[in-house]
C-alpha cells in the first residue's frame, strides 16, 4: 500500500483518506475493469466511495451493483459508500422510502454508510421542510438503515447557514470546489463555515468535469508557467484544495488504475497550508483570468428571481459562462438538458432585467445561451 494520508471527518469517529473514489467513469468500463479499479482503490487506502448524483437512475442501479459486488468479504470492512438522494425528484416519503430500499436491495446491504440529501439550495431547502425529510432522516437512523447524514450544497453561503443552523445531525457537507471557485456557491466563506460548525467537508469536481485539466487557454498561461515546471495540472488542482485545512476529502474520478496510482502519489503533498504565498498569488492570478473570459459577469446574486415562467436564469448564465470560458460546450450542455431547463418559455416580460442590479440584458443573454445549450 502506498503512504495514503487521513483527516478528521468532522465530528465523527471516522478518519477518511484525503483521496476519495468518484463513480462516474465506472459507466464506461466493463464489469470486470471496473471491479478491478475500485479494489484497487481499496488496497491503496482509499475508503471513501461516492457514487455521484443519480440523475439517471438505471445508470445509478449500475454503479450500484458493480460496487456491491467489488466490495465484498474484507474489502467491505475497509470501505464506506456515499449515495445520494434526489430531492428534486422526491415529493413524499414513500419516494424517499423508495429510493432507500432501491438502494439497500441493489446493494444486498442492510444499512446505507453515508447518505446524502441531494441537491440543497434556496430553491429546494423549503421543501425538505414541507415534507418532514429531517424527521424521516431521523427515524431511519434510529431504525439502523442510514449510518450518517450529510448534504450536497450549491448556492449562497446565507442559505448553507439556514440548512446547517436548522439540523444538528448533519454530519457533512458535499460542495464543488476549485481554485476558481473561491467566492462562489459557497466558496471558501461556505466551506469555513460548515468545517467551522463541526461538519466534514468532502469536495467534489475539483477539475470541474476535467476542463482544469486541459492545457490553460492564452489569458492564464502566463500564470501557470512557473508552477507548471515543478508539477502537472492535476497535482497543483488538487495541492490548492488539500491545501485547505478545513477539507476532510477530495473525490476524483478516475477514468483507469493508471491515472489513479498516479493521483495517489501526490498524497505525500496532501498537508495542509504547505503552499506558498508566492503559489497562493499564482492560483489567485489564475482564477481572476478565468474569471475575466466571462462574458456576462453574472455576479448570481438571484435578484431577478423568481422568473414568472420558471427560468432559472442564474444557473444558465453559469453554464453558458462556463462553456464559453473553457471551450466546453458538450458539459454544459448535459447539465442544462439533465437539470430540465428550458429557456424557451421566456417570454420576455422584462422582468428580470428590471430587478437586475447590473443592468444586464438578460433578454438578450439568454436568447444567445438557448442558441449554444439547447442544441
Amino acid at each position: 500500500m502506498l503512504n495514503m494520508k487521513y483527516r478528521k471527518f468532522g465530528n465523527t469517529k471516522f478518519e477518511v483518506s484525503v483521496l476519495s473514489f468518484g463513480a462516474c467513469y465506472l459507466d464506461s468500463m466493463n464489469e470486470n475493469k471496473a471491479i478491478e479499479l475500485i479494489q484497487c482503490a481499496v488496497d491503496q487506502g482509499i475508503n471513501y466511495f461516492d457514487l455521484g448524483h443519480p440523475y439517471d437512475m438505471e445508470t445509478y442501479r449500475r454503479r450500484l451493483e458493480v460496487i456491491s459486488e467489488a466490495l465484498r468479504g474484507n474489502y467491505l470492512e475497509k470501505a464506506k459508500i456515499s449515495l445520494t438522494f434526489p430531492i428534486a425528484s422526491i415529493n413524499s416519503i414513500s419516494d424517499l422510502n423508495h429510493y432507500l430500499d432501491e438502494y439497500l436491495r441493489t446493494l444486498r446491504a442492510s444499512r446505507i454508510d453515508f447518505c446524502v440529501i441531494g441537491e440543497l439550495n434556496r430553491e429546494t431547502w423549503p421543501k425538505i421542510k414541507k415534507l418532514n425529510i429531517i424527521e424521516w432522516v431521523d427515524k431511519t437512523i434510529e431504525e439502523g438503515k442510514i449510518g450518517i447524514v450529510g448534504f450536497s450544497f450549491h448556492d449562497d453561503t446565507p442559505y448553507l447557514r439556514d440548512i446547517i443552523t436548522a439540523y444538528k445531525g448533519w454530519a457533512f457537507c458535499q460542495i464543488k470546489y476549485s481554485y476558481v471557485d473561491v467566492n462562489h456557491h459557497p466558496g471558501i466563506t461556505g466551506l469555513k463555515y460548515a468545517a467551522s460548525n463541526g461538519l466534514a467537508v468532502v469536495v467534489t469536481d475539483p477539475f470541474k468535469g476535467g476542463n482544469l485539466l486541459k492545457k490553460p487557454p492564452e489569458p492564464v498561461t502566463k500564470y501557470w508557467e512557473e508552477l507548471l515546471s515543478r508539477g502537472s495540472l492535476a497535482e497543483w488542482g488538487l495541492r490548492w484544495i488539500w491545501n485547505h485545512p478545513e477539507v476532510s476529502t477530495v473525490v476524483v474520478d478516475f477514468n483507469g488504475v493508471e491515472q489513479m496510482l498516479e493521483y495517489i502519489a501526490l498524497v505525500e503533498k496532501s498537508d495542509a497550508n504547505n503552499l506558498s504565498v508566492q503559489e497562493l498569488i499564482a492560483f489567485e492570478n489564475i482564477k481572476d483570468a478565468y474569471l475575466k473570459m466571462r462574458p456576462i459577469k453574472c455576479a448570481t446574486c438571484y435578484c431577478c428571481m423568481p422568473c414568472p415562467q420558471g427560468i432559472n436564469v442564474p444557473r444558465v448564465f453559469e453554464l453558458y459562462e462556463d462553456a464559453i470560458a473553457y471551450d466546453d460546450a458538450k458539459t454544459s450542455r448535459f447539465y442544462y438538458k439533465i437539470e430540465g431547463h428550458r429557456i424557451e418559455d421566456c417570454n420576455e416580460c422584462g422582468e428580470c432585467v428590471k430587478k437586475c442590479p447590473r443592468k444586464i440584458p438578460i433578454i438578450d443573454w439568454l436568447k444567445k445561451a438557448r442558441g449554444l445549450l439547447s442544441q
